[in-house]
C-alpha cells in the first residue's frame, strides 16, 4: 500500500467510525470525516497548481457540497498543528498547512457564529492581511479571517482558532493534499465543528434560488476555484 493509498484507507476509516460512534467517546474527541476525493482546478477546468496561488490572497471553491463555501489561502509562512476544540467541547488536532512550505490551508466559509458565507453578490466574510482591527475587542493577532457581520476573527495559522467576537468555535477544517509530483491539490474531508445542516436549513430558499436542485449534493470529482474578487461581485471590508 503506498502513501495516498494510506491516507485514503485512515480517513476513510475515521469518516465511517465518526458516523457510527455515539456516546460519551465520540462526544470527547472529534475525528475526521470523509467525502468525495475533490481534485481542486482552476478556471479553465485544469488541475490548480498550489505554486501559482498567490500569498495572502482571497481564494474560493465549494466542498463537500455544491452551496457550502471554502476559502483556500497560501499564507506565505507554515501552518503548524494546533488543537482545538467545538462549541461542544469536542477536542481534535488540526494538522497544520499542506504543500512545500506547509502554508497552503483551506476552511469553511461559512462564519460560526451567523451563518454568513460569501454569495455572488456579497461577501462580509474574508481573509485579512496585515494588523486585525475589531472595533468590540482590541487586535489579537493579525492575517485573520474577519466577518464583518458579527466581528468574529479566526487565525488560519492555527486552524481557523477563534480570536475575537461572538463565534464560539473554529471554523470547519477542509482537509487537503498536496501531490508534490504534480504539484495539485486534493479535497478529502472535514475535521471540527461542521455548520451544514444548520446552513441548509437557514437559507433553504436562498440556496435553492441561488444552485437550484443540487444545494446539497457532494461536490464529485473536481471544484474550480476563483479567487474572491472574480468569485464576488462586492467583498465587504470593514
Amino acid at each position: 500500500m503506498d502513501r495516498r493509498e494510506f491516507v485514503e484507507t485512515c480517513a476513510w476509516g475515521a469518516g465511517s467510525l465518526a458516523s457510527t460512534l455515539t456516546g460519551a467517546a465520540w462526544a470527547a474527541e472529534a475525528r475526521p470525516r470523509a467525502y468525495g476525493r475533490v481534485l481542486l482546478v482552476d478556471e479553465f477546468g485544469d488541475p490548480l497548481k498550489a505554486s501559482g496561488l498567490r500569498a495572502q490572497t482571497n481564494y474560493v471553491f465549494h466542498y463537500p457540497f455544491e452551496a457550502t463555501p471554502v476559502f483556500l489561502l497560501d499564507l506565505g509562512k507554515p501552518a503548524l498543528p494546533t488543537g482545538l476544540r467545538t462549541r461542544s467541547q469536542q477536542s481534535y488536532q488540526w494538522p497544520g498547512g499542506v504543500g512545500l512550505g506547509r502554508s497552503l490551508v483551506a476552511f469553511s466559509a461559512i462564519c460560526a457564529h451567523k451563518l454568513v458565507y460569501p454569495t455572488k453578490d456579497l461577501s462580509f466574510i474574508s481573509f485579512r492581511k496585515g494588523a486585525a482591527i475589531n472595533p468590540q475587542t482590541p487586535s489579537q493577532g493579525s492575517d485573520l479571517i474577519h466577518c464583518c457581520a458579527d466581528h468574529s476573527q479566526y487565525d488560519p495559522a492555527r486552524g481557523a482558532q477563534v480570536l475575537g467576537g461572538p463565534a464560539d468555535q473554529p471554523l470547519c477544517a477542509i482537509l487537503l493534499e498536496h501531490e508534490a509530483k504534480t504539484d495539485t491539490l486534493t479535497a478529502t474531508g472535514t475535521l471540527g465543528g461542521e455548520l451544514f445542516d444548520d446552513f441548509f436549513r437557514k437559507y433553504e430558499m436562498k440556496l435553492s434560488l441561488e444552485s437550484g436542485p443540487k444545494a446539497k449534493q457532494v461536490v464529485a470529482g473536481r471544484s474550480m476555484v476563483r479567487e474572491l474578487e472574480r468569485f464576488c461581485r462586492n467583498a465587504v471590508r470593514c
